[in-house]
């Protein structure tokens, strides 16, 4: 595998690959993500994790992490993947400096489509609330290149593809 250079980024994001497509967040090797506009949260009400609109919310009014909590948010950025080339997410440097983790399940395998990239975000700090809002830069995705097209695609053997928002566990 080979980790794509910003100029095939570029083409990816032209080509529809991602969606929206904003040239200014690209890097060198990756690109950055942003917070999608919801969050599902605990409820002592429930089990599930129930939606939480952050539209009323921005960098001046962030919805508050607070310590230990648990969320999972999307990316705003959605990806119709080829059949030849995968993607990892990694959490922004910053976002991690300031005690934001992801667990670690942001593999995206060729052919998934239609999706926004579900993340799972834990707030590591004990004393201080970590703000989220819609829009805010959460971490970018590597795309890496196989040396051929697979022959079953997450289009074929995959459960989260078309899904626009975040999405909770299918088992």
């Amino acid at each position: 595998m080979t980790v794509l250079p910003d100029w095939r980024i570029h083409q990816l994001g032209r080509a529809g690959v991602i969606s929206p497509f904003d040239p200014d967040l690209v890097n060198p090797a990756s690109l950055d993500l942003r917070l999608g506009p919801t969050l599902l949260i605990e409820s002592a009400q429930s089990r599930q994790l129930i939606p939480y609109p952050l539209d009323r919310h921005d960098a001046d009014r962030p919805y508050e992490l607070a310590p230990g909590q648990f969320v999972l948010a999307a990316t705003l950025e959605q990806f119709n993947l080829p059949n030849d080339i995968c993607g990892q997410f990694l959490l922004k440097s910053s976002r991690a400096r300031e005690g934001l983790d992801h667990a670690l399940a942001g593999w995206a395998d060729p052919g998934w489509h239609g999706s926004a990239l579900t993340l799972e975000l834990t707030n590591h700090r004990q004393l201080w609330s970590l703000p989220l809002f819609p829009g805010l830069r959460i971490g970018q995705m590597v795309f890496h290149t196989l040396d051929d097209r697979v022959a079953m695609p997450y289009a074929i053997t995959g459960r989260y593809n078309n899904d626009p928002a975040v999405q909770s566990s299918r088992g």
